[in-house]
């Protein structure tokens, strides 16, 4: 091989991802051949086995063809004749990462995936099988004790099942929008690591440390993916949906509610509707993105057995809401303005009234510290009192309320035009949208794009919804072979919409919201004279269908049971029966969920995501949970800072700059900064003995141990939240709620006797929507079915149980 023909695969060879990788195995190391996806080029890792103990990893910085590659595995093999030779142990399809316990480092990989879909020309992937590999070998291996804790922390993290809702792409940025990745696409796979919809940050960090780069490894983002090709108008047009879940605060229902020191909240999930036509050549590409998440105060639940509506508690009020003010201004980085709350929980229901009022307050004390430009938008508006009478009415009302949060957010739409050839290379892609690309110090999807190449006014880039007007000679491109490009369009904000848990309700009003956007944007392709899609329209139902599937496994992986979809289910039609019935079985599933297992389910996510690390010496986290609170004690005076951020998920953001030094090869370098802020506050689940036997976890690094679940003092403690009477102003900021009630919506007329629920209902984690003579013609169907009475009582009223 010519030195110029070394150079030019060594140059392809770093602009090209590996996608397929080899595991060999020799008495001291392990070797991993990688090769991108039409096997041309080779890459060489080696990891030490000689310290397991230790991570040492080095990168070969010669770049093999694939004649080569058969001569440097028989050269491997020659060089250790002596201890065995090398074996082939697996192929597998990326590294996840690595991870230690108590002895040997292990390895985390994938050794089977499933293509779930692709965005333009780059395949997105569902992991389907992995396998963790320990890097011990057989004589070091004999040094680490045979430990019972080692075994019980490997099943703790096997109850995380990567094989449900985790995906990737080699070649696109999966956990970024779609504008994101357009408008700053230089940004490097080491800060992409680094976002909040990365998983696997902790896992992959040491790797990326020793090697400065992301080539073995690949960024699983979880949450959903969903996608379906459809025609209308003559066009075939890609409709996907993904749903982003961020690791920080991350857990389950019970265990992680409302909002940390830090401004984040659980259940913080992106929504990004991302539509195209389905052709190659020049194409146009539009999405929009919402949010959902917890109510972003300091507030829980806890989980109980004989209870299925347990009580709804403040903590600590904090007169000034510095940590809900920090997640608006997290939110306004990420989006820009403005940023539109939509509360849906209960406005007369005892529990559920708390956060309200409390919620209600603490916006409007927020933006009396803002400039009426960042004001918080908002809109508290019942939907279960509003679903009372005929509940696909809600519908109608959620519509207006999309389309007027549209008007103000806006959606992404720009032309693209990848080359047939090249269009697998990302880079390629963006060559369409080059004239309009924004500046590359951009940190959040509220791009203004105040410096746009060529005559592009501001009002033509942000301005009217109307996209179907044709560019100027002066918006051409300076390639001739390409059609003028339309000028793009850019989402500013977001609509972040919540109820209690963030699932069922939620779920509706992000599909009204989803629909009033596919309007604009197939209106905008040119697919649509109107950009408005009703209710009734065909594509709506299409849709539907895709937000009720990401609704439920939302709610799987968060509460344990599909979503409540009442609404969904009504407006296709089904049978009472049938829904009440479904809904009173998922309302089971949901509360064995909680009680029985989230508890195990908490515990392997705080390990994978590094809030739990083990170490010798110090304390199990079962030992710590099964101990009484002198225990606590002794770690108060050692761990004070870590007591008093309890609350705290401990951020693992990359946010010191941890050191990159070094070549290819790399000892165990120290990770002070880079480890997860532990000490911020670790995460454990609040376990009940070890009757939980495998499923717990333990932790511990040098700053510190600290329980999962925040327990309040009794001053902690506020069930009524404080009447502040100078604050009531009412429902909504930015919309008239006088017009929102013409939507038709029957039940706006109901008495209020008729509207209010009962105080004995259950809220969301219950049959929403039920009223007691509707519960009692229940009963009367479930005893139908020869179930206890006993039984019945407890499911609907969550009385104590005597089976």
């Amino acid at each position: 091989m010519t030195a110029a023909s070394a150079a030019a695969m060594e140059q392809e060879a770093e602009a090209t991802c590996l996608q397929s990788f080899e595991l060999y195995e020799s008495e001291s190391r392990l070797y991993i051949l990688g090769t991108n996806s039409d096997k041309t080029l080779w890459r060489l890792l080696k990891i030490d086995r000689s310290e397991p103990s230790e991570l040492v990893i080095d990168e070969c910085s010669t770049v093999y063809s694939d004649s080569e590659h058969h001569d440097l595995l028989r050269g491997l093999d020659e060089e250790h004749r002596s201890t065995g030779g090398v074996k082939f142990v697996t192929k597998f399809y990326g590294i996840i990462g690595f991870i230690k316990f108590l002895g040997p480092y292990y390895m985390l990989i994938i050794t089977e995936q499933k293509r779930i879909g692709e965005i333009f020309a780059h395949p997105v992937y569902q992991v389907t099988r992995t396998a963790m590999v320990e890097l011990a070998n057989s004589k070091t291996r004999s040094t680490f004790q045979s430990s019972k804790d080692e075994n019980r922390y490997k099943k703790i993290l096997s109850t995380l099942d990567l094989r449900k809702d985790f995906f990737f792409s080699y070649s696109y940025h999966i956990m970024r929008s779609l504008q994101k990745n357009l408008s700053d696409p230089h940004q490097e796979g080491w800060t992409l690591y680094e976002t909040m919809f990365v998983w696997n940050e902790f896992l992959t960090r040491r790797i990326r440390n020793c090697l400065r780069n992301t080539l073995w490894t690949v960024a699983l983002v979880h949450g959903f993916f969903k996608q379906d090709k459809f025609s209308i108008s003559g066009k075939d047009i890609m409709l996907t949906l993904i749903a982003r879940r961020s690791r920080h605060y991350a857990g389950t229902r019970y265990l992680k509610r409302g909002v940390n020191e830090k401004g984040r909240v659980a259940n913080d999930v992106e929504t990004e509707q991302i539509v195209y036509e389905a052709v190659p050549g020049p194409s146009e590409v539009s999405s929009v993105v919402q949010n959902r998440g917890s109510i972003p105060l300091f507030w829980s639940q806890e989980t109980s057995k004989l209870n299925l509506k347990p009580n709804i508690i403040l903590h600590e009020m904090d007169d000034d809401y510095e940590a809900t003010k920090l997640h608006f201004e997290n939110l306004r980085t990420r989006y820009g303005n403005p940023i539109i709350i939509l509360n849906l929980i209960k406005t007369r229901e005892r529990r559920e009234s708390i956060l309200r009022r409390e919620f209600d307050k603490a916006i409007k004390i927020i933006n009396k510290s803002l400039s009426e430009e960042d004001h918080l938008r908002f809109l508290h508006w019942d939907l279960h009192k509003n679903s009372q009478g005929k509940p696909t009415n809600v519908l109608d009302v959620l519509l207006k309320v999309a389309f007027r949060a549209l008007s103000l957010t806006e959606f992404f739409y720009c032309q693209v035009a990848p080359s047939s050839e090249t269009a697998a290379h990302w880079s390629t892609l963006l060559s369409g949208l080059e004239p309009y690309l924004c500046d590359d110090n951009s940190n959040s999807d509220n791009t203004e794009c105040s410096e746009i190449v060529g005559d592009i006014s501001q009002e033509d880039i942000s301005g009217s919804s109307d996209s179907s007007g044709n560019a100027t000679a002066e918006d051409k491109v300076e390639n001739s072979e390409l059609p003028p490009l339309k000028p793009p369009k850019f989402q500013k904000g977001v609509l972040r919409t919540n109820c209690i848990d963030c699932l069922d309700r939620t779920n509706v009003a992000q599909y009204a919201y989803g629909l009033a956007a596919l309007g604009h944007q197939l209106h905008a392709l040119g697919a649509i004279e109107s950009p408005e899609l009703g209710l009734e329209a065909p594509l709506a139902h299409h849709l539907m269908h895709f937000y009720e599937r990401m609704g439920d496994t939302l709610a799987v992986q968060y509460s344990g049971s599909a979503a409540h979809n009442k609404i969904f289910s009504a407006k296709r039609g089904h049978l009472k029966l049938f829904i009440q019935s479904q809904e009173f079985f998922r309302t089971l599933q949901r509360h064995y969920s909680n009680t029985c297992i989230d508890a195990n389910k908490q515990a392997a996510i705080n390990l994978f995501l590094g809030y739990f690390q083990p170490q010798q010496g110090k304390p199990a986290l079962w030992e710590l949970e099964s101990s009484s609170g002198e225990h606590n004690n002794e770690l108060s005076d050692d761990h004070t800072s870590t007591l008093k951020r309890i609350r705290s998920d401990g951020s693992i953001l990359h946010e010191s700059g941890a050191s990159i030094s070094g070549s290819g090869h790399c000892h165990n370098e120290p990770l002070s900064a880079s480890l997860p802020d532990v000490q911020s506050g670790l995460q454990v689940p609040n376990l009940e003995s070890d009757s939980i036997h495998e499923n717990e976890v333990s932790s511990g690094y040098e700053s510190g141990v600290s329980h999962l679940r925040y327990t309040p003092t009794a001053s902690d403690i506020l069930h009524v939240p404080r009447a502040d009477p100078d604050n009531d102003s009412g429902d909504s900021n930015f919309l008239d709620l006088e017009w929102l009630s013409t939507s038709g919506n029957s039940s706006d007329e109901r008495s209020v006797a008729t509207s209010t629920p009962d105080a004995n209902l259950s809220t969301e984690n219950v049959i929403s929507g039920i009223t007691p003579e509707i519960m009692e013609n229940q009963v009367a169907e479930i005893q139908a079915q020869k179930l206890p009475d006993d039984f019945v009582q407890w499911v609907n009223h969550g009385d104590t149980f005597w089976y």
